[in-house]
């Protein structure tokens, strides 16, 4: 009798494990299922180079093709606002995403990009700045930073080698509200008449 009993309770514990098994595997799936593919801005111009045709073959390995998988918080040019014509280009790497927008050394002054971040939490922020680089570059791309505390304006040289991981360029600290209020604008105003690049913007929490 104790062992029909045994083996009676042995097959109801299967059964429970079964169960919880067939419950959880659809929640796998579910977690494992690729995300859509990303789409170009559907302001921006086409990029003209095809796949793989790069001038500097050995920077490839510094592009990040998932801006999910870089820390803190990412707005790419997909999610960017668009202010005058700017076309793709994949053809100097590194880059974040699907690739980078340049200003076609048109429109001085009437071209901006302009991200908008979604803050979880107020604090201080590192800004870093991606772009490409190379001699064709501008060498004083305005930057504003619009923060808690104002706005501030900086130029920087777009041929310079930027310094983390030669992809992101440190902008500075700024205080951010939790929310959209913040944002970073690349401008082509006053620029020196070579290629103005925007990429991505990154924020990262530093503290309160």
């Amino acid at each position: 009798m104790q062992l029909q009993e045994s083996g009676f309770m042995a097959h109801i514990q299967l059964a429970v494990i079964t169960v919880a098994l067939l419950m959880v595997v659809p929640e796998r799936l579910t977690a494992t299922e690729p995300a859509a593919p990303r789409k170009p801005h559907p302001d921006a111009v086409a990029n003209t180079h095809p796949p793989g045709e790069v001038d500097k073959l050995e920077l490839v390995p510094f592009v990040v093709a998932d801006p999910g998988k870089l820390k803190g918080i990412v707005v790419d040019e997909t999610e960017a606002q668009l202010i005058g014509t700017w076309q793709y280009s994949t053809h100097t790497p590194p880059y974040v995403g699907l690739g980078y927008l340049h200003d076609q050394k048109k429109g001085k002054g009437d071209k901006a990009v302009i991200y908008t971040p979604a803050i979880p939490k107020s604090g201080r922020y590192e800004v870093r700045l991606s772009h490409c680089y190379n001699i064709r570059r501008s060498t004083n791309t305005p930057i504003t930073i619009h923060h808690a505390e104002g706005e501030k304006t900086i130029r920087i040289n777009q041929q310079k080698i930027p310094e983390h991981q030669k992809l992101f360029r440190t902008l500075g600290v700024f205080r951010f509200k939790a929310g959209k209020s913040g944002w970073v604008k690349i401008s082509n105003e006053g620029t020196d008449g070579k290629y103005v690049i925007a990429d991505a913007v990154q924020f990262l929490f530093v503290g309160d």
